[in-house]
């Protein structure tokens, strides 16, 4: 499968929270687990999937994808993942290794804020009664570690720069996205959060700590969105918890990774049949488990897949890029008569990107030589001739016509 993914997914939170879970249910890849704090010293890797219908039984085709899967008619688009090391509070300042921790994030596009939404791990990450910790807590904690942390890489060139831009009419939109060019943060970002804080650009050395904190604030929630992953919802007092974090107006998914983790490591031994994300799943093998397995099974389906529809946890991956990131999936193509690339592959390819990207915009995306001789695209439902400027919808197929041919 080539690769395909341009957008990095970061796992947050505290210790203990089932971070290394999440990122193991959702890649497979190897990631040590413990039950006590800062198991993930170094960030861990991997690629996981953005699930969507795949449109090749809407066109009545068998398709051949090359840079995701197609199962059972559900294509998995593959996305970059990093699993970073728990933060506690303090760790903006350096506490435990949290400088060093938080720069894993730096080219993050989204998070997904993983807590204990059971209440059993303090705001240091080790364990409590369950119900004793309030989640909450940590949603602040960790929005303010990350906010003073990227205050702290601006401070630095800050008043030198003010001085720049108000002396020398210089751009501060462009000065500013140089300087936070290693954060994964644009022009866009950083015009956006003037705009959400009303300060005033021409003025910028006379602006108060707190103005400085609410701009930097504003361009943490707008270059680094976040969702939370309400994680361990098979503990009974998490129910309460996860009201508690929707009336915030936190956008909140609840989750079970243990069991997410478990289904996908029993459908990758093929005993059972699960892709990420179905509500149910069936069992393949009986013969080759044995009766606590089976009854281990059996509980994930009654406690969590009937009653909630998902573990959650690809939902919470589905809604960072969807919701948060305003993603759609594209589908390109050579042959619209037969939806196929040069080498005959039906649907081979389906793309990943933002919403508002023209057809000319995809074609450099697919290949620069594309993007340069651009001339027209034909959307295959209606089989009508788009031009550049086309926005391209979730779902489409698209032939691109240019003066150049992909190399």
């Amino acid at each position: 499968m080539q690769k395909s993914y341009s957008k990095l997914l970061g796992i947050v939170g505290k210790p203990n929270t089932g971070k290394s879970t999440f990122f193991s249910a959702s890649t497979l890849a190897a990631a040590e687990i413990a039950n006590y704090p800062f198991t993930t010293i170094k960030p861990n890797r991997g690629v996981g999937y953005v699930r969507t219908p795949c449109v090749h039984e809407e066109f009545n085709v068998k398709d051949t994808p090359s840079n995701s899967l197609c199962l059972d008619g559900v294509r998995l688009i593959p996305v970059e993942f990093i699993d970073c090391a728990g933060l506690v509070p303090g760790a903006w300042e350096g506490r435990g290794l949290g400088n060093q921790f938080l720069d894993e994030i730096r080219k993050a596009d989204v998070l997904i804020h993983i807590i204990d939404a059971s209440g059993g791990t303090d705001s240091e990450g080790r364990l409590c009664k369950q119900g004793e910790h309030d989640p909450l807590e940590d949603v602040k904690f960790l929005e303010r570690e990350i906010t003073m942390w990227m205050a702290s890489i601006l401070r630095k060139d800050w008043p030198k720069m003010a001085r720049t831009v108000e002396a020398e009419s210089k751009d501060f939109f462009s000065m500013l996205e140089e300087r936070l060019s290693g954060l994964s943060i644009k022009r866009s970002h950083i015009a956006e959060a003037m705009k959400k804080t009303g300060l005033n650009t021409d003025k910028l050395t006379s602006w108060r700590e707190e103005e400085f904190i609410r701009f930097v604030d504003a361009l943490r929630q707008i270059a680094k969105p976040m969702i939370i992953g309400a994680n361990k919802m098979d503990i009974p007092c998490a129910e309460d918890n996860l009201e508690r974090l929707r009336k915030s107006n936190y956008i909140v998914v609840p989750c079970c990774a243990e069991a997410e983790l478990a289904l996908r490591r029993a459908a990758e031994k093929q005993l059972i049949d699960y892709k990420p994300g179905d509500c149910n799943f069936k069992i393949l093998r009986p013969d080759k488990l044995n009766e606590s397995q089976i009854k281990a099974l059996e509980t994930i389906r009654e406690k969590i897949l009937l009653k909630n529809g998902s573990t959650g946890v690809q939902e919470a991956v589905n809604t960072a890029f969807y919701k948060l990131l305003s993603m759609v999936t594209v589908y390109p193509v050579e042959d619209l008569e037969h939806l196929s690339d040069h080498n005959g592959r039906i649907l081979p390819d389906a793309y990943l990107v933002p919403y508002g990207t023209t057809a000319r915009q995809l074609a450099y995306i697919i290949h620069t030589d594309l993007g340069e001789g651009f001339i027209y695209a034909v959307e295959a439902r209606e089989r009508k001739r788009v031009g550049e400027d086309y926005v391209v919808k979730d779902r489409d197929v698209l032939s691109i016509v240019s003066a150049k041919k992909r190399a």
